[in-house]
């Protein structure tokens, strides 16, 4: 993670918040000699080509987050080494041919390890169907699955320690009017190389029972089953600890080198009426070793869920986008919207929404101990505009260190009180 230094941050921020785009005004110019017109509104640059039906969008995203954090016992470790750091830094590129085809990019600057995201090709030659091939979420979670600009709280739940990262892979999804469907074969990240963590088949099916304009009721299914080899890389599951500023996770499996199987499982539960949104999730994970002569059967069982809800103090609520333009994003929930005349540029107050949520992650099975945490997360957002988000979260965390952080953070138990903000523009 790349730490960011204060007068640069200042300029960037500064130069994305006078750009036109924050304050939503759209800026079109003149068609050129082949049709082809360049606008800048809110969600980006883009250049359309009317002949032949070319769309080059040029969107990004920026998060700025800042925050403190105070252990129970004194003695305990630094938590944030600095207490300011640049999140996310994309540059998001997305070409668009005709009705068929879509190219994504998308490259984080802030993070050196594993600096590509989305990185697909989508065909969307048959109806109802999309066809990806490429570095893509894996379909497992309706939480991952979220746009990072449009969780309710700054960071996902311990929960999702349990999901894989994007995967390079091909995935086919369908829907109907109220279900969708979407499978998919995966390697390895494209940032590591697309080998060497094994192959993966993926599988999630969602069916919203109610889906109108101001009620959904979600229920969702997912699974994956991973096969690694001996020669795979390092494996094994880590908790967020409710800020990107903290330099250790709070609980740690460490490195399991007998990985060869891993199966995960989840179940999706979200109900939204009106500007009121409830939405829950278990996932579970099971680890098989490698056969052998006397070697034990029996594998690792860990499992994580969360349980939250959200209320849009005085707008509408979240709308549910059934099928996304290319990848494995069927499904979700979009951010909140800021009409017109409450925007602050346009003399409204904005947007303001409160949540709340209580995760755990339990890293500990059949005599093994990777510690447990469960958190309660209290988050206040305020939307000036619409591609404007300020965000204030309280995290309240009680953890029961493993083995693999016994010499960090001991052997006894521990809470751990943190505060956290975001500043977040997205166009």
């Amino acid at each position: 993670m790349i730490r960011a230094r204060p007068a640069s941050t200042f300029l960037a921020t500064t130069l994305a918040c006078a750009a036109p785009a924050c304050a939503g005004d759209a800026i079109e110019g003149m068609a050129g000699p082949y049709g082809e017109r360049l606008r800048y509104d809110e969600k980006g640059l883009s250049l359309t080509f009317p002949e032949p039906d070319i769309t080059l969008q040029i969107g990004g995203r920026l998060h700025l987050d800042a925050g403190g954090a105070r252990f129970s016992r004194p003695e305990g470790p630094e938590a944030f080494p600095d207490n300011f750091v640049v999140r996310r830094s994309w540059i998001e590129p997305t070409l668009t041919i005709g009705r068929d085809w879509v190219i994504a990019f998308q490259y984080d600057f802030s993070d050196p390890v594993v600096p590509i995201n989305d990185a697909f090709v989508a065909w969307k030659g048959l109806p109802d169907t999309i066809v990806t091939l490429g570095n893509m979420k894996v379909p497992l979670s309706l939480e991952w699955l979220q746009s990072n600009n449009d969780t309710l709280f700054v960071e996902r739940s311990g929960a999702n320690a349990l999901v894989p990262e994007r995967r390079f892979g091909v995935a086919v999804g369908r829907n109907g009017q109220a279900w969708t469907a979407v499978a998919g074969v995966f390697g390895n990240a494209a940032s590591n190389g697309i080998s060497g963590d094994g192959v993966a088949v993926a599988a999630r099916a969602t069916y919203a029972p109610i889906l109108e304009e101001r009620e959904t009721l979600h229920l969702g299914l997912a699974a994956s089953y991973r096969s690694r080899s001996r020669s795979d890389g390092a494996f094994g599951f880590s908790a967020p600890a409710g800020a990107a500023l903290f330099e250790r996770q709070l609980v740690d499996t460490g490195d399991l080198p007998d990985a060869a199987r891993v199966t995960r499982s989840g179940a999706e539960f979200a109900y939204r009426r009106g500007p009121v949104l409830l939405q829950a999730e278990y996932i579970r994970a099971e680890l098989q070793p490698f056969s052998g002569p006397g070697r034990p059967a029996a594998g690792l069982g860990f499992q994580g869920g969360y349980v939250e809800a959200a209320w849009v103090l005085n707008g509408e609520g979240r709308g549910y986008a059934l099928t996304p333009q290319g990848g494995t994003t069927y499904a979700t929930f979009k951010g909140v919207t800021v009409a017109d005349g409450q925007r602050v540029s346009r003399g409204g107050i904005g947007v303001f929404e409160l949540a709340a949520r209580y995760s755990a992650i339990d890293f500990d099975a059949r005599g093994f101990r990777g510690g447990l945490e469960q958190d309660v997360t209290l988050g206040l957002s305020w939307y000036p505009e619409p591609n404007l988000r300020l965000i204030a979260n309280y995290v309240r965390g009680r953890v029961r260190p493993g083995e693999a952080k016994a010499d960090t953070f001991g052997r006894a138990p521990f809470s751990v009180d943190t505060v956290v903000g975001r500043l977040q523009i997205s166009w």
